[in-house]
């Protein structure tokens, strides 16, 4: 008996589909991917059932790290040779992947402190604040601490790479010198400065970051890359907030299993700001 036409398969026709059932020499999706040791790299180190989730958002968070830095480092390269328009496109991938980062401490805070406690001791004293990945990425956008990256000694490549970052201009380093080559009155110390040292805000700064705000249509492209390092920053500051709060709702006022003081040590960073002058302009316009 024949199907009526609105009566639908039990499963989809691959008929007229021309598929590559046998592959030959050709890649697979799982070799290109190298998924045996992406999916092979979950370890658990106890019985507990919420332990693997727990380690797949950290493992998920740090390729997210990854592709920022990835893109940040092409935004820093058009920015040193002022051809800003590529960074914008770069930009966004960054907010969208600062967003997926953001929803990853949803699916953490479904674990109670019951959960966690419960296989807590086997991480020992690893920690996030071991994240080098995290830590190339605050040295990137500006925040500079010598004094971080000692925990990373015993990995003497890691802590070469660190060390480089250090030294090294930052991205707001870079938007401050290439204002200064358009005409923008940057300060002398800012341009040429110890890179290994935090940065401090200057009056003069917000005043060339206002004038570029003021000459918003004959300097568009560095208008627009204003706007998108606040866009990078606020999200920045959420994320840390996200954080702050998924801890204090899993462990509470809990030192930190890397030493630090759990919630008391993240609630230090909310106030941070990598672009400050870019925060000041709007309270003077």
């Amino acid at each position: 008996m024949s199907k009526r036409p609105y009566e639908k398969s039990e499963r989809v026709d691959f008929a007229d589909e021309a598929i590559h059932w046998d592959l030959g020499s050709s890649l697979s999706y799982g070799e290109y991917l190298q998924l045996d040791k992406v999916l092979g790299a979950q370890q658990p180190l106890s019985f507990e059932h919420d332990e693997m989730m727990f380690i797949i958002v950290h493992q998920t968070s740090e390729l997210w790290l990854r592709l920022m830095l990835h893109e940040l480092e092409g935004v820093l390269e058009c920015v040193r040779r002022d051809d800003l328009a590529p960074s914008f496109k770069r930009l966004t991938r960054v907010s969208c992947v600062q967003t997926q980062l953001l929803s990853s401490w949803e699916v953490l805070s479904t674990m109670t402190p019951f959960d966690y406690s419960a296989f807590r001791n086997a991480l020992g004293r690893s920690s996030g604040f071991q994240s080098y990945q995290y830590r190339l990425l605050e040295f990137l956008l500006g925040n500079k601490n010598a004094q971080t990256i000692e925990v990373h000694r015993r990995d003497p490549r890691i802590h070469e790479r660190l060390a480089r970052a250090l030294e090294a201009p930052s991205l707001y380093d870079e938007a401050l010198r290439l204002l200064s080559r358009r005409g923008y009155g940057i300060p002398e110390d800012h341009v040429r400065r110890d890179f290994r040292e935090p940065y401090r805000a200057s009056k003069q700064v917000a005043g060339a970051w206002l004038g570029v705000y003021h000459n918003a249509q004959k300097d568009w492209d560095l208008y627009e890359l204003a706007e998108r390092l606040v866009d990078l920053d606020y999200k920045f500051q959420l994320w840390r907030f996200h954080h702050l709060k998924t801890v204090e709702r899993i462990i509470g006022y809990k030192p930190g299993t890397g030493g630090t003081g759990g919630v008391s040590y993240l609630a230090k960073a909310l106030e941070l700001k990598f672009f400050p002058e870019l925060w000041q302009v709007r309270t003077s316009m």
